[in-house]
């Protein structure tokens, strides 16, 4: 009886730990914390807000929140993983080597799936597909312009290290390309302040500046034969992740699988129809 006794003990304490263990790996795996950079000045992409309105989600370090179509996605991905969210602000530049030091996980930011950017980074599936338009105001010459030759000999910007500015604007013809903006809503106030006839931006942020800025007029000239020259793989909108991260990599394309195209579009009209209407002369200030 007593050894018995001793084994059944025994067998309850080994049980016990392995009871243990394994909670102790759920709660591991449970509390996950996927740590997610952007801007959070680029709507509808993504946007800095003073409340967790909607929804918004809380930037690390910081007394402020987070929302739009990428935080959208980000709380999307991470609900459906079960794993925690930390928004993580940098600038633009900042945001591909952030993720090749593994300061972040990864970038959910709008970004295009680029070969360049490919080289020293690995990307998800699309989960955005961006065309490329301009903007321009009400009173400008090129309001009524129907094609990129339309466009000839305007004076036009757009932002950094972006396939709009970097391989759109040469593609007009005699055009004053002034130096590119840092980001997306300086490039917007440009515009309004008349310091350039047009903007090249893609779909979501025009629309997204249209509300903010409702003289500004939207051209888009898809369905037409002088469309702007650009390869998929620069309008495909996809989240960048450390090379050889194929776990995290799996798991994200695991979740966009589930997604649709229309799902994505809804998502994005709902980020555009709550945009702070300030949010571009507020983050240029």
């Amino acid at each position: 009886m007593r050894r018995t006794g001793k084994m059944t003990i025994s067998m309850l304490c080994a049980a016990a730990m392995v009871f243990s263990a394994g909670s102790a790996a759920f709660a591991e795996e449970e509390t996950k914390t996927l740590r997610v950079a952007m801007e959070c000045g680029y709507a509808p992409y993504n946007w800095t807000q003073s409340t967790d309105e909607n929804g918004a989600v809380p930037i690390a370090d910081s007394t402020e929140y987070a929302y739009g179509y990428d935080v959208m996605m980000a709380k999307h991905i991470c609900e459906t993983l079960g794993w925690d969210l930390e928004i993580v602000k940098l600038d633009w530049d900042s945001l591909v080597p952030a993720v090749v030091s593994g300061t972040v996980d990864c970038v959910i930011a709008g970004q295009s799936i680029t070969s360049e950017r490919l080289e020293v980074v690995d990307f998800s599936e699309p989960y955005y597909y961006a065309s490329i338009v301009t903007l321009t105001t009400a009173d400008s010459e090129y309001a009524d312009a129907e094609s990129v030759a339309d466009l000839a000999g305007a004076t036009c910007t757009s932002q950094l290290n972006t396939v709009w500015y970097d391989t759109c604007l040469p593609q007009i013809e005699d055009a004053n390309i002034l130096p590119a903006q840092e980001s997306a809503p300086a490039m917007l106030v440009a515009l309004d302040a008349g310091k350039c006839d047009i903007v090249v931006t893609d779909m979501p942020t025009a629309m997204a500046a249209c509300v903010a800025y409702p003289d500004f007029v939207l051209l888009d000239f898809t369905d037409t034969d002088d469309n702007f020259e650009v390869s998929d793989e620069e309008i495909n909108i996809g989240i960048s992740i450390q090379k050889g991260n194929t776990e995290l990599l799996d798991a994200i394309n695991g979740v966009l699988a589930e997604m649709t195209v229309d799902d994505y579009e809804e998502m994005m009209n709902e980020a555009i129809s709550v945009q702070p209407l300030s949010d571009a002369e507020e983050e240029t200030e």
